[in-house]
């Protein structure tokens, strides 16, 4: 929830998923200063029940256009 609504604060589209490991996946797009600030969030801050041992981001890449609309959790 804090994480989507971070996402959305900041006109980002994209979705989170918590998985049954403990971590959490998802995939942010929107401009790369915007990206970068929702990286930082996630990599220091989290939401307030959160604990963060690591963050790791993989296959960046630039797009010409968002493919998503909105930002949203998945269940």
């Amino acid at each position: 929830m804090y994480t989507e609504d971070h996402g959305q604060s900041l006109g980002l589209s994209g979705w989170v998923k918590n998985t049954r490991q403990g971590t959490v996946i998802g995939q942010v797009q929107g401009p790369a200063d915007r990206v970068n600030e929702m990286k930082d969030w996630l990599r220091n801050v989290g939401s307030p029940s959160s604990r963060i041992d690591r963050a790791v981001f993989s296959n960046e890449k630039d797009i010409s256009k968002q493919e998503i609309r909105g930002f949203s959790t998945r269940y």
